[in-house]
């Protein structure tokens, strides 16, 4: 028996690798117009990367889980826990992540987004998992799909500022 959400599973994680390819592309126009790559440039796109592919494995676990027999009910709670942890650590720990790494604070509407939205999706999710929610493939997969969606949002965003940043017109010349 195909376990239930699998088919979505795999396709939000191969839309999660694409991602992660096409913004570290896209990161590097900055480079190609003439600049040099930031502690921004290089945050964000280590950023990015670390939370798309941990948006991948999230999306992966529950499929691998289901190879080893493990019982329903059992596999949405540990693929849950499994994910909620560090995705939450992620998350809560960006703003002072970015203000050590670059020394300036995010845009409010990054943080209400990407840390706030994330967040409380993420905890969301994983309290409806924990007391048994009836749908929990579905909180599960929806958890997912909005961390995607925050993550394309907090990028466009980040692409937005990195696009602003003054550009040496004299680098690469000597």
């Amino acid at each position: 028996m195909e376990l239930k959400g699998a088919a979505y599973l795999y396709s939000l994680a191969a839309m999660a690798i694409t991602f992660a390819g096409f913004s570290a592309l896209l990161v590097g126009i900055r480079q190609a117009a003439g600049g040099r790559s930031s502690l921004l440039d290089r945050f964000l796109a280590k950023t990015i990367l670390v939370q798309l592919f941990a948006l991948a494995a999230g999306a992966l676990l529950p499929p691998l889980s289901a190879l080893y027999d493990v019982p329903e009910v059992w596999l949405w709670r540990v693929a849950a826990v499994c994910f909620a942890i560090p995705m939450l650590a992620l998350l809560l720990t960006y703003p002072q992540r970015r203000r050590k790494a670059v020394g300036e604070g995010l845009p409010p509407v990054v943080f209400a987004v990407f840390v706030v939205l994330g967040s409380a999706t993420v905890a969301v999710m994983l309290i409806c998992i924990l007391i048994g929610f009836q749908y929990e493939a579905g909180a599960y997969a929806t958890a997912l799909t909005v961390i995607f969606f925050t993550d394309a949002l907090g990028f466009i965003a980040a692409l937005d500022v990195i696009m602003r940043l003054p550009v040496d017109s004299n680098e690469g010349l000597g």
